[in-house]
C-alpha cells in the first residue's frame, strides 16, 4: 500500500482514504457505512488506510450511511435521585458490551421539559430510554413512531416497557406490618405525573383490603427527603402507624422528622422505603424497603432498544411492543416491626 499522511489539522475525507487505499471513493463509503456488503479483503485495505491518516468517522456522517449513529439517549426524571443510578449503570454496561454510547439527559421531573431534551437528542441517536417519563402517552407514542423508545416504571400502549412488578414486594410489607398488629398504613405517594406512584398504591390499597388492613394516601410536595420531612404531621395526625413511601429517599425524610419528634422508630412507628437505594441501610434504624431491580431494567431497556434496530439500515419488520415486568422483594431491616406503643 502507498504510503500518505495528511498535514495536521487537515480533515481526511473518503477520497483520500480512497487514494492510499487504491479503490473507488464508493467503494470506501460501503466499508465505513456498511462493511457486510464489501469483501474482507478490501475492508481490510480500507481500515489500514484509514488508520494511517487517523481517520475518525463522524458518527452524523456514517448515519446518513446506514440510518445508525451508534448512540443511545436516556433521559431520567432527576438525575440526583439516587435509583437511578444503577439504572443508568445497568443500561451503561450494556451499550458498552454493544458497541455503543449512552447519552445522559434529565427532565428536572418536567413533561414539558422531557419532551424538548427528547425532541433535541433523537435525531443523533438510534433510540431513546425514558425512565419514569412524566410527558404524555400520546407524545411518548410520537416519539416511538420517529425512532424506538423503551420506557422505564411505565406502561405506555403500543411502546416497549420494562415494569417493576410492584405486587409482591408490597404484598410481603403488608403481611410484614399486619404480623406487628399495624392497621392503619399511610402511602406517601410520588409526583402527580408519576405512573408508577399510582400502581403503588393500588398495590398497597389492594393489599390492605385483602388483609383487613386500612389503607391512606397521603400527598406529598416532591419525592425528596424534604417532602418527606414536609409530610411527617400529616401522617401522624391521620392515625396512621406505618408508612410506605414512593420512594427511599422520602422515607428518610419522614423517619428523620418523627425522630426529631420523638417518635420511636419501630417502636411507635413503622417506616418502609422502595427502590433499595445505595444508602438505604446507613440510616439509624437501617430503612426496611422494596427493592427494584434496577440495574436489570436498564440492561432490559437498551436490550429491547437493539431489538427493534433495523441491522442494515432499512426499516426494521413490525413487531408487536415488548413488556418485561421485573419482580419486587421486601428487605426487611430496623425501621419497621411490631406496634409496642398505642
Amino acid at each position: 500500500m502507498a504510503k500518505s499522511s495528511s498535514a495536521a489539522g487537515t480533515k481526511v475525507t473518503i477520497y483520500d482514504i480512497a487514494k492510499v487505499a487504491g479503490v473507488n471513493p464508493s467503494t470506501v463509503s460501503r466499508a465505513l457505512g456498511k462493511p457486510e456488503r464489501v469483501s474482507a479483503k478490501t475492508r481490510k485495505l480500507v481500515e489500514e488506510a484509514a488508520a494511517e491518516l487517523n481517520f475518525r468517522a463522524n458518527p452524523l456522517a456514517r448515519a446518513l450511511l446506514n440510518g445508525r449513529t451508534g448512540t443511545i439517549g436516556l433521559i431520567v426524571a432527576d438525575i440526583t435521585n439516587p435509583s437511578y443510578f444503577d439504572m443508568i449503570r445497568g443500561a451503561q454496561s450494556a451499550a458498552a458490551a454493544n458497541g455503543l454510547t449512552l447519552v445522559l439527559a434529565e427532565s428536572a421531573e418536567s413533561a414539558s421539559t422531557e419532551l424538548m431534551v427528547a425532541q433535541r437528542i433523537q435525531p443523533s441517536t438510534d433510540g431513546i430510554i425514558l425512565a419514569s417519563p412524566r410527558m404524555s402517552d400520546p407524545e411518548i407514542r410520537a416519539l416511538n413512531n420517529t425512532k424506538p423508545v423503551a420506557v422505564i416504571n411505565r406502561s405506555v400502549e403500543s411502546v416497549d416497557s420494562v415494569v417493576p412488578d410492584v405486587e409482591p414486594g408490597i404484598a410481603e410489607a403488608v403481611r410484614h406490618l399486619a404480623s406487628g398488629g399495624h392497621r392503619k398504613i399511610a402511602f406517601l405517594s410520588g409526583p402527580d405525573a408519576s405512573w408508577i406512584s399510582g400502581r403503588r398504591w393500588d398495590s398497597l390499597r389492594a393489599a390492605c383490603e385483602w388483609t383487613g388492613r386500612e389503607a391512606l394516601l397521603i400527598p406529598t410536595t416532591a419525592p425528596t427527603a424534604e417532602g418527606g420531612r414536609r409530610a411527617a404531621r400529616e401522617v401522624v395526625a391521620s392515625g396512621a402507624t406505618a408508612a410506605l413511601c414512593y420512594n427511599d429517599v422520602l422515607a428518610i425524610g419522614l423517619m428523620r422528622e418523627l425522630q426529631a419528634a420523638q417518635v420511636k422508630i419501630p417502636d411507635e412507628f413503622s417506616v418502609i422505603g422502595f427502590d433499595n437505594i445505595f444508602g438505604s441501610d446507613f440510616t439509624t434504624p437501617a430503612l426496611t424497603t422494596i427493592a427494584s431491580p434496577f440495574s436489570e431494567a436498564g440492561t432490559t431497556a437498551l436490550s429491547l432498544i437493539l431489538a427493534a434496530l433495523p441491522s442494515d439500515g432499512s426499516d426494521p419488520l413490525p413487531a408487536p411492543p415488548g413488556r418485561a415486568a421485573l419482580p419486587t422483594s421486601l428487605i426487611v431491616r430496623g425501621s419497621s416491626g411490631r406496634l409496642l406503643a398505642g
